[in-house]
């Protein structure tokens, strides 16, 4: 398998990336892991992005995770799982704290390494046929904490243990009910699902945007009390182009032209 699976195209100020190895459904390798949190990283510094969607090749899997063909060589004990470890572990910590919204579009399996992928988005919209799990217990494999953390944000600590302890793979409707997914969506309207999502996102101000994924980070993984710099910044944005504009189209009841200033 070839180490360049992930792939990035760009429509207006939208990036999509795609894991692209579908005849793994969509497994990504060290290499993979790697190049997916270089990817996410040049996207992170790039502020003409507006918004990033992650998507699997095809329609039969979002990702399954990681490649297990490789682990006899490159995970065969533990000190090489901790070195695979880091490149997975910079992956999901590049989109969690990428500044852009970020959207998992979600078809069919998305287990594993994939799951712990959709739970680092913002959003995470599945078709009705979508497959979620952590089957690691197959192989023997405990879930290590970088690629335990995000999945337990999301879920919480019962529905991370009925995943794990008993190695379900679920369905769409598991997934709803729990939180694992912010809309479940019929097969056949996942791709105007997603361009409806991406143009709401569109409309609003990117500095607002940003300053609310900063701020939602600073208050999930930091505990440290907020300091006075950092409550005035949560105003700053009302010196700005983008705040006037907004103002100004409110209360002439116009739509406001966002520049990101």
């Amino acid at each position: 398998m070839s180490d360049n699976t992930i792939l990035v195209t760009y429509d207006r100020n939208v990036a999509t990336v795609t894991l692209d190895n579908p005849i793994r459904r969509n497994a990504l390798s060290r290499g993979a892991w790697a190049q997916l949190a270089d990817v996410i990283a040049e996207l992170s510094d790039n502020f003409n992005i507006r918004c990033v969607v992650i998507r699997g090749a095809g329609d039969k899997a979002f990702a399954a995770g990681a490649d297990i063909s490789e682990f006899p060589t490159r995970r065969a004990n533990a000190k090489a799982a901790a070195a695979y470890g880091l490149d997975t572990a910079r992956a999901l910590d590049a989109l969690i704290h990428c500044p852009h919204p970020t959207i998992a579009f979600i078809k069919g399996a998305c287990t594993g390494g994939g799951l712990e992928i959709a739970c680092c988005c913002d959003l995470r919209i599945c078709n009705a046929s979508a497959r979620f799990g952590v089957p690691i217990n197959r192989i023997g494999h405990s879930f290590a904490y970088p690629e335990l953390s995000p999945v337990l944000q999301v879920l919480g600590r019962a529905n991370v243990l009925e995943l794990v302890l008993e190695g379900h793979v679920v369905d769409s409707e598991w997934a709803s009910k729990r939180g694992l997914v912010t809309r479940v969506v019929a097969d056949e309207e996942m791709d105007s699902a997603l361009a409806s999502t991406v143009e709401n996102i569109m409309q609003v101000s990117p500095l607002c945007l940003r300053d609310t994924k900063k701020f939602v980070n600073r208050l999930m993984f930091d505990p440290a009390p907020l300091s006075r710099n950092e409550i005035a910044e949560s105003y700053a944005a009302c010196d700005s182009d983008d705040y006037a504009e907004g103002v100004r189209a409110f209360l002439a009841r116009e739509k406001p032209v966002f520049s990101g200033q």
